[in-house]
């Protein structure tokens, strides 16, 4: 009988131990850090690595006949750059084309059909997947490499409703 009241106590001791040790936890978790390390002049802002654009919800009717959407602006922000070694950058965009659209432009894929996006420089002149953009000179310090994107319609067929998504991927060379 000593033995199972001791017995007892003891559970009921480390029960009460165990639950104020759970008490003290009020939150715990994990911190994950990626990246990578680039031989550059420039880092890329994390924010400026994986860019979603909105264009919005155009409608069929601005697309007519080949017309097109308003422009939405984007940006590609570098940091620390030094001038050292290299004192301009070109940015290069690749993706899937649709050259029945237009030559150089990004295919959607989705719902929606009839239509690519265009992407510009900052003064509204195409830049074509796969040739690289004016150089933009470069100065110490962060650079804001400045660019815009619309939705361009089919002259051949009406566009047709729906949602889509567009994909491209840069890449900076220096000179």
């Amino acid at each position: 009988m000593k033995l199972n009241k001791l017995a007892l106590v003891l559970g009921l001791g480390l029960t009460v131990a165990a639950g104020s040790a759970f008490a003290a936890d009020q939150g715990h978790g994990t911190v994950k850090f990626v990246g990578s390390i680039i031989d550059a002049p420039c880092s890329i802002h994390p924010d400026s690595e994986n860019q979603t654009v909105p264009l919005g919800q155009i409608s069929t009717a601005a697309l007519k006949d080949g017309g097109r959407s308003n422009s939405r602006d984007f940006k590609i922000t570098l940091e620390n750059c030094t001038t050292e070694t290299y004192k301009t950058v070109q940015t290069t965009f690749t993706g899937s084309e649709d050259a029945d659209i237009l030559a150089g432009s990004l295919g959607i894929e989705g719902i929606a059909k009839n239509a690519a996006v265009v992407i510009t420089d900052a003064g509204g002149k195409q830049i074509k997947l796969g040739t690289p953009s004016a150089a933009q000179a470069l100065r110490d310090g962060n650079n804001d490499l400045n660019f815009a994107a619309y939705l361009q319609g089919s002259s051949a067929e009406a566009a047709v409703p729906g949602d889509f998504t567009a994909i491209a991927t840069f890449a900076l060379t220096y000179q």
